[in-house]
């Protein structure tokens, strides 16, 4: 029986909830190739049973039926181009973020670069982007962790909303939370068409960013690192890193973050 998401309807062109499946990122990416005329502009496709769920650099993200939240929203905008594309889901974390702190006020929650939401240190949702074949569109993932103990999460550095007292909540309350402020955000960069400073994306990605102001190591996707301090984000999203031995600053398209003590 197809669940009720009368709230978070009221934010996507089109909503589809699949009671189970391999991944919404993929499927939605199939959907969005194979039939554009239905998928338009902010469609979503939502689970909270995800049995192969993909996370960056293809790590797995998996959950117990129910205990996880997987949401996968369509991006075909029209008033920016490919130029603009990082900054999707920079605006996809903020907007998790701002949902999970408006559920959580015992703890700090903040974006760590580029696209995992913590509270207090520990993650309780990640984000993955992928561009459709055509380039003229994203699909971004998001998946959060709703209702695990600590002993069922992935990693020790993990969280849930159980975990900090949220609970007896129907899935669309979540949802729709995390849909409300990213079509906000997404029609606000849309209206400046794609540009992070006049939109006001940057300096609110900066804000809610933790990784700007933290010594930090980058672990590059050919696999080199080096450690530095994050100092900002430039004109494209990418991470500006301040090193100290040369002083220069590197800017970060893609890689892992590590975040390390102060």
């Amino acid at each position: 029986m197809a669940m009720e998401l009368k709230l978070s309807s009221e934010f996507a062109s089109r909503i589809e909830y699949l009671p189970e499946t391999g991944s919404t990122n993929t499927d939605l990416l199939a959907f969005a190739v194979t039939a554009p005329q239905l998928w338009t502009d902010f469609s979503v496709l939502v689970t909270d049973n995800q049995i192969a769920g993909r996370g960056r650099l293809d790590r797995e993200w998996m959950a117990k039926p129910g205990a996880g939240l997987a949401v996968s929203v369509l991006l075909r905008p029209t008033k920016f181009g490919i130029e603009s594309f990082g900054w999707l889901p920079l605006l996809a974390g903020l907007a998790m973020k701002n949902a999970v702190a408006s559920l959580i006020e015992s703890a700090p929650v903040s974006l760590k670069w580029p696209n995992d939401v913590l509270v207090a240190g520990e993650k309780i949702s990640g984000l993955l982007a992928e561009v459709l074949p055509s380039g003229d569109g994203v699909v971004i993932g998001a998946g959060l962790n709703l209702t695990q103990g600590k002993e069922e999460l992935p990693i020790p550095t993990a969280t849930s909303l159980k975990l900090h007292g949220v609970t007896n909540f129907e899935l669309d309350d979540v949802l729709v939370r995390y849909l409300a402020s990213f079509r906000r955000l997404y029609e606000e960069f849309t209206d400046a068409s794609g540009d992070a400073e006049l939109s006001g994306v940057r300096n609110s990605v900066q804000e809610a960013c933790s990784s700007i102001g933290s010594n930090v190591k980058v672990i590059l996707p050919d696999g080199t690192e080096f450690s530095g301090k994050g100092v900002g984000l430039d004109s494209t999203g990418r991470l500006l890193v301040a090193m100290s031995d040369p002083l220069e600053i590197r800017a970060v398209a893609a890689g892992d973050i590590q975040h390390l003590r102060q």
